[in-house]
């Protein structure tokens, strides 16, 4: 949805008529943490995963995330385990980030009830609805912690 649609307005009662008034994009130098040791994360998830989306099976690398079950954020002994870990495209993970999916601790994949608006959406049935309770492809090693994923599951996942 564009912004006009979330505050009610048209684009042009956004802009007016032209677009004279787009603000100028400039940038500034920021100090920024950088999450160290995140390579072997993401290089011991993806391979075990063979380097493939455990959701849809895509397996373009630039698309692939090595997604925490358990937000890095909440768990500072568990962010580098990769059973902490699914390979999931950067569309899944982003979902999965957000509580929109989650996986159940028996490898079943959930959509959110909060995405019940767009169920008449193609893009919703093709991207989400179409994998609802479908298992998961499983890696050839570090399993996914079923105690992290009862954690998201309770505590990130939009029931």
């Amino acid at each position: 949805m564009s912004t006009a649609k979330f505050q009610n307005k048209t684009i042009e009662e956004n802009f007016g008529e032209g677009l004279d008034k787009i603000p100028l994009g400039k940038e500034k130098e920021v100090i920024i943490k950088s999450r160290i040791n995140q390579s072997f994360f993401r290089s011991a998830v993806l391979s075990s995963y063979d380097l493939k989306c455990c959701i849809t099976g895509l397996s373009v690398p630039e698309l692939l995330v090595a997604s925490h079950i358990v937000p890095w954020s909440r768990d500072e002994t568990n962010r580098l385990n990769p059973r902490n870990g699914l390979c999931l495209n950067s569309l899944h993970d982003n979902a999965f980030d957000k509580g929109f999916i989650t996986i159940t601790p028996d490898f079943k994949i959930k959509t959110s009830n909060y995405l019940k608006d767009y169920l008449n959406d193609k893009a919703y049935l093709d991207m989400f609805k179409r994998y609802e309770n479908q298992t998961i492809n499983l890696p050839d090693k570090f399993l996914p912690s079923k105690e992290f994923l009862d954690f998201h599951f309770n505590q990130i996942f939009r029931k």
